[in-house]
């Protein structure tokens, strides 16, 4: 996906109330229970039935590095999905998101006022309804410029503006992200 997407995954799955199967073989057995069947698995994966097979038998143990990242991606993604949408459920509507960043900042602002864009380290609580927006928005598909656009807004609104009380007609450009992190 991108930096904000993935991020909003890896906060997610800060939630999970079990750990993730580790061995090659678990993973496996959590798939084709999930799959419904080794076709489906080996066919996700991009390998044969007939090594989907050897991995539940337990004779072969150590996936290739390829293998066994799109294993693991694959087995991340679809764990404990309960869980995940109650997480993301309980920060659209009562919780909120809270967003770590260090990215480039640049102001559209009154004359008068500076507008270069710097460097900042910004870390702030978004109310439950960004929260939502986004998740929204990364449900449907939306790219990492819309999530970004969101992001901004919140930013521009809660930490920049003061939820209104300062900086009327302010907007924030949000851009150069070196990294993103959120929490719920």
């Amino acid at each position: 996906m991108g930096m904000l997407g993935d991020g909003l995954d890896k906060a997610t799955e800060k939630t999970f109330t079990r750990p993730v199967p580790r061995s090659a073989q678990a993973q496996m057995r959590f798939l084709v229970k999930q799959e419904k069947g080794t076709r489906a698995v080996a066919a996700l994966l991009g390998v044969s039935q007939r090594t989907v097979e050897r991995y539940l038998a337990g004779r072969l143990k150590r996936p290739r590095k390829d293998l066994a990242a799109r294993l693991e991606n694959e087995v991340r993604r679809r764990w404990q999905p309960r869980v995940r949408e109650r997480a993301r459920q309980r920060a659209a509507t009562t919780g909120g998101i809270v967003i770590e960043t260090r990215a480039r900042f640049g102001f559209t602002a009154a004359p008068g006022s500076t507008d270069d864009a710097r460097l900042r380290l910004v870390t702030q609580a978004l109310p439950p309804d960004y929260a939502a927006r986004l998740f929204a928005a990364q449900s449907a598909g939306a790219g990492e410029d819309r999530l970004r656009a969101i992001a901004a807004e919140g930013l521009q609104e809660i930490y920049f503006q003061d939820r209104g009380r300062r900086a009327q007609g302010l907007r924030v450009d949000f851009t150069d992200i070196d990294y993103v992190e959120f929490e719920f």
